[in-house]
């Protein structure tokens, strides 16, 4: 036994391949090792064929989980066959629409801009040698952090990188006063309807055109408190990296004044992830109001909310019963019924050639948040909970303020179609009501709905 054992080890040794080719043994294909094998992850598309709802199978699965949901309206679409709703409540009944307005507002940007368009924030020489200008170009997500750390904007230009460029073009030139030229912007800092004690809960901060990190205290901090001065942060902010301790004021260059350095904000498509993703109130609002300077429109509260009703009705969207105080959804004076939430969706959904405004709106669908993955829905739609098995499924913009609620977005249904949903509730307090919304989102991901 102990001879056959070790005969049979020598064998192994002998026909492991290295060393039976270093003996000049011949070597079995049999024993070479297998080719390596390519992983490439893709996702498919949905079924081009899959079956279409009909009405009674969604009213089937909607209707019997309204309950505790108030003052409830909403709609679902099949985009490739938009032109009769699916189920509808209330559609065109406005309503409170909290933080699904920036649907509304980054719909405007995509049809009336360039998705290439960046914000510059540049410097420019002052009216005296001892002063710069810091000339406000629309960008908040301008960051304060190192070169190599990222804030809450991903890409977002550095201060550093600016203040590089300047202290090259000025030299060792004595600096004493930072001018910050905010005429990009006009009108109140503040919308109707805000609450100046949400700038230290973190939702908003003066909308001025130049700031650093939305106005956050903590760049990293994505719901942290902001400031109450943005401008003035940003110009002593400025001085400081330069070596000096300077004085703040508004104001602008000379005529023609020498440029001593600029930086870019990351494009619009990505600026419109990020304002969707995240529900990031000050980046919708400076979004808006480029979509007012592209009207010609003041760039000020009043003028992007009027500009973006304007564009989207340019495009043929009815928001005849939309009011609007500011671009954002965080004024309780905005009254937006779901049916225009939908029609601002179901384009962007829809099946390429469909829709003329498709190739232009796809960008919206890539910014909403994704259930139990992204943003704002990163928290909900999680595993073991009733709603779990639409994680990943579900795609939708948020919105919550006090006694409103919104989820407007889309899901496959279980046979792969495509569905455009959105659901409002005026009324019952967020923490009830979100599971109930998002189990109506469940059930269209659950259903073949015929």
């Amino acid at each position: 036994m102990l001879l056959l054992v070790v005969g049979a080890g020598t064998a192994a040794v002998l026909t492991a391949p290295g060393l039976a080719r270093r003996l000049g043994l011949p070597v079995s294909a049999a024993v070479d090792p297998p080719a390596p094998v390519a992983f490439v992850p893709q996702l498919g598309p949905l079924p081009a064929g899959a079956p279409t709802p009909t009405a009674a199978g969604v009213a089937g699965v909607l209707d019997g989980r309204v309950a505790g949901l108030g003052d409830l309206t909403g709609v679902v679409v099949d985009p490739a066959h938009p032109q009769q709703p699916l189920w509808q409540r209330n559609p065109a009944e406005p309503q409170v629409p909290a933080s699904s307005t920036k649907l509304l507002t980054t719909s405007a940007a995509l049809l009336s801009l360039d998705p290439e368009t960046r914000f510059t924030t540049t410097v420019v020489a002052g009216p005296t040698p001892d002063s710069v200008v810091l000339v406000g170009g629309g960008d908040p997500t301008l960051s304060s952090l190192p070169d190599g750390r990222d804030s809450v904007y991903p890409g977002a230009a550095h201060l550093d990188d600016l203040v590089a460029q300047v202290r090259a073009a000025r030299g060792t030139a004595p600096l004493s006063t930072v001018y910050v030229d905010d005429s990009r912007y006009s009108g109140p800092l503040l919308a109707a309807g805000w609450d100046p004690a949400d700038i230290a809960g973190g939702n908003l901060t003066p909308m001025v055109p130049a700031m650093l990190d939305g106005g956050r205290l903590d760049p990293t901090a994505l719901d942290g408190a902001r400031t109450a001065t943005p401008t003035e942060d940003v110009g002593h902010a400025l001085g400081q990296r330069l070596g000096a301790a300077v004085q703040v004021e508004q104001g602008s260059g000379p005529a023609n004044a020498r440029v001593l350095g600029t930086v870019q904000s990351p494009p619009l498509t990505e600026l419109i992830h990020t304002a969707l993703t995240n529900s990031d109130n000050v980046l919708a609002e400076a979004i808006g109001r480029e979509v007012a300077r592209k009207a010609g429109a003041p760039a000020s509260f009043d003028g992007a909310a009027s500009s973006v009703t304007k564009t989207l009705a340019a495009h043929g969207v009815d928001v005849s019963s939309v009011t609007l105080s500011d671009t954002s959804g965080l004024s309780t004076n905005d009254r937006i019924p779901a049916s225009v939430l939908a029609s601002v969706l179901t384009p962007a959904a829809a099946p390429l050639g469909a829709d003329p405004r498709t190739p232009a709106l796809r960008p919206v669908l890539d910014g909403l948040p994704i259930a139990a993955g992204t943003g704002t829905l990163v928290d909900r739609f999680t595993p073991d909970t009733p709603n779990g098995d639409a994680r990943g499924y579900v795609r939708a913009k948020t919105g919550t303020l006090t006694g409103t609620n919104a989820l407007a977005g889309v899901v496959p249904d279980d046979d792969g179609r495509l569905l455009v949903f959105a659901f409002m509730s005026n009324g019952p307090d967020p923490v009830g009501a979100r599971p109930r919304l998002d189990a109506l989102a469940a059930a269209l991901r659950g259903c073949g709905c015929r």
